[in-house]
């Protein structure tokens, strides 16, 4: 494998997983406020969520082992695992590091959430709030195109889309949505029970 075609790789595996992590997020919180409509039922937000979650693990694997592989930088798998220990840009390839792991841990125990319980899990989960900035702020600092204008693009757009998402969710009404259903099956229940 060439050098440059390395070097396009691991650019463009970035800039998808930038992408791909932004959706992620919108589509967690938009599922998080139980968006839904009649065309857009709530489960394809969850799976789509799930997939795109996978989807952006592969690129992200992609982005990791052809920068590693690459001969330019030789970060070797050291840098790639441990925070600021690369000679190459240490804040900014740290902050990958950092980006990733937290997402990695967001995997591992949404695999075995089952195991961990619904609250242990979201605790968790709630990482992916520190995970895409910093994975943000590590293609800023580290990526060659980063100040291009067609990622600069890129990167406005995946901020904004994430920041709408959180202000929704940071203004949405706090009130028990499913309060009015939970009211109706009870008195059902009830009505059953007096019978």
């Amino acid at each position: 494998m060439s050098d440059s075609l390395l070097w396009y790789t691991t650019r463009g595996a970035g800039a998808v997983t930038l992408i791909l992590l932004s959706c992620v997020v919108v589509l967690g919180i938009l599922s998080a406020l139980r968006v839904r409509s009649a065309n857009w039922p709530r489960f394809l937000s969850t799976g789509l969520h799930r997939n795109l979650a996978l989807m952006t693990l592969v690129f992200l694997s992609l982005h990791i082992v052809t920068a590693v592989v690459d001969p330019f930088t030789h970060l070797g798998w050291a840098a790639a695992l441990i925070p600021f220990s690369s000679y190459y840009r240490t804040l900014w390839l740290g902050l990958g590091v950092i980006s990733f792991e937290l997402l990695l841990a967001i995997v591992i125990t949404s695999l075995v959430r089952g195991f961990l319980g619904h609250r242990a899990w979201r605790a968790i989960h709630w990482l992916t709030y520190a995970a895409w900035p910093v994975g943000a702020l590590h293609g800023l600092g580290t990526g060659t195109d980063s100040w291009s204008a067609w990622m600069l693009a890129i990167t406005g757009a995946c901020i904004a889309g994430v920041a709408v998402a959180a202000v929704m969710r940071l203004t949405a009404d706090s009130a028990d949505q499913l309060a009015s259903e939970r009211a109706t099956f009870r008195a059902a229940v009830d009505r059953r029970e007096v019978r």
